[in-house]
């Protein structure tokens, strides 16, 4: 067993790798199978809304809305009811459990004649609440799972996981869609559900996490925004995650336009380089995992912000024959899908190392509010201005304002400050110029 030199003079065993850890493969892989089991569940709802029950385009917006309107609703009140817990678990799989049963009354309803659209706004509004207050209670329940050592690349693993499902997850997808019809294929997130719900009841790791004495929901939360917004570190992290959010949206909000009408793109190619930078997120969750424990998260982090607007700019200045744009696009987007995920596992190890135990759901929250409730803003704003502007141009300002999340980072505690050299002592004697030559003066 390897051994580290703690501080203290006291050689530390070095944790065992986490592929030999049992609870966090069963943690992992509970979470792999219910996202992807989510995946499937993103193109079978709407498909079903559309072919069998004839949904109108204000109806789809309900429908889309209803997924995220949770986030919005119950994310901050979540992190306190997270943070009031001695014991994460029990809620994880109770959520599980809710969104299993949930899921499960989509199939039913469609055989039995029921199923109408107001009956698939309902699922996606219990799903999606259950997912917010799921997560809350993933993030300190990650910290009495694995041990500080090891948890950057616990967090690169289940990046991967999000990598895995978006390359895998729409492909199963219509293959279920295919052969069982789109209903039928939610029964796929409801077996993934349950499949989570069984994996996580098999952790045995006791949960010794102390609950903050609760003030109130209205003080409890803000207490979350509060450590977020005085803490300098989390504070900038939360502000590079809005930015790099809004612009992002604002640039999907026309990219596909772009891509099709601008340069040409063939649509099948579009889903060959989108799923590459899910391919891109694996490789990035590999090797973020790996040179955490040489360089640190902070310094990746520093680095690996400077590469977001590389992609945007690029689709922005391109221009030549079908083949060269392919190639760049390929690359790029490659490239782009290891940066957001080496990006957002060291976000999520320095937020877990920056936090104090009793706060680290409120602070998980608070930050998923912030950077995910601005996604609307981005792509309201994109649309519009491609409006006003034209499609080029705005995809040229994402790239612009994407760079400005470096400045949150590189401002902010984490970037490393060289101390300062005590000033030259003037010399008196020949044994003080023989002392500052031994200590490299002259």
């Amino acid at each position: 067993m390897k051994q580290t030199l703690h501080k203290s003079g006291q050689v530390i065993p070095e944790p065992p790798p986490l592929r030999r850890q049992r609870d966090y493969r069963l943690l992992w892989t509970a979470r792999t199978v219910s996202i992807t089991g989510s995946e499937v569940s993103k193109l079978a709802i709407p498909l079903t809304a559309v072919t069998l029950l004839t949904a109108s385009p204000s109806q789809m917006g309900l429908l889309t809305a209803a997924a995220s309107a949770p986030a919005l609703l119950f994310g901050l009140q979540s992190g306190a009811i997270a943070d009031r817990l001695s014991r994460h678990r029990p809620l994880m799989i109770a959520c599980e459990l809710v969104s299993c049963a949930a899921a499960t009354t989509v199939p039913l309803a469609w055989l039995l004649g029921l199923l109408n659209i107001p009956w698939l706004i309902a699922v996606a509004l219990v799903i999606g609440t259950a997912g917010v207050l799921f997560r809350a209670a993933n993030f300190p329940h990650l910290a009495a799972v694995v041990p500080p050592a090891r948890r950057t690349e616990a967090m690169a693993g289940f990046h991967a996981s999000y990598s895995v499902a978006s390359v895998g997850g729409p492909g199963l997808a219509g293959l279920l869609i295919q052969g069982l019809t789109a209903p039928l294929a939610v029964l796929a997130e409801v077996l993934s559900f349950l499949a989570s719900a069984l994996l996580l009841r098999g952790i045995r790791t006791p949960e010794r996490n102390k609950p903050a004495p609760s003030r109130g929901m209205g003080r409890d939360v803000m207490a979350g925004l509060r450590a977020v917004v005085v803490h300098p570190v989390l504070r900038a992290l939360m502000a590079a995650g809005i930015t790099i959010n809004f612009f992002a949206m604002a640039y999907t909000a026309v990219y596909m336009l772009y891509m099709l009408n601008t340069l040409r793109i063939p649509k099948g190619m579009i889903g060959i380089l989108i799923a590459l930078g899910g391919v891109g997120g694996l490789l990035g969750a590999w090797i973020t995992a790996r040179l955490a424990k040489r360089y640190g998260e902070n310094r990746i982090l520093l680095i690996a912000v400077l590469f977001f607007p590389i992609e945007i700019l690029t689709v922005g200045l391109l221009t030549g024959p079908l083949w060269w744009k392919l190639s760049l696009l390929s690359v790029t987007g490659l490239v782009t899908g290891g940066i957001v995920v080496a990006f957002a596992t060291c976000m999520g190890a320095i937020s877990l190392r920056e936090t104090p135990p009793e706060l680290r759901a409120r602070v998980n929250a608070t930050t998923t509010f912030a950077v995910q409730g601005v996604l609307a803003l981005g792509g309201l704003a994109g649309g519009l201005a491609a409006d006003l502007l034209g499609l080029r141009p705005v995809i040229l300002i994402c790239a612009g304002g994407m760079a400005l999340s470096a400045l949150w980072i590189w401002a902010s505690p984490l970037r490393p400050h060289r101390p300062r050299p005590p000033d030259r002592p003037t010399p008196h004697s020949v044994d003080d110029l023989i002392a500052m030559k031994r200590h490299g003066w002259t």
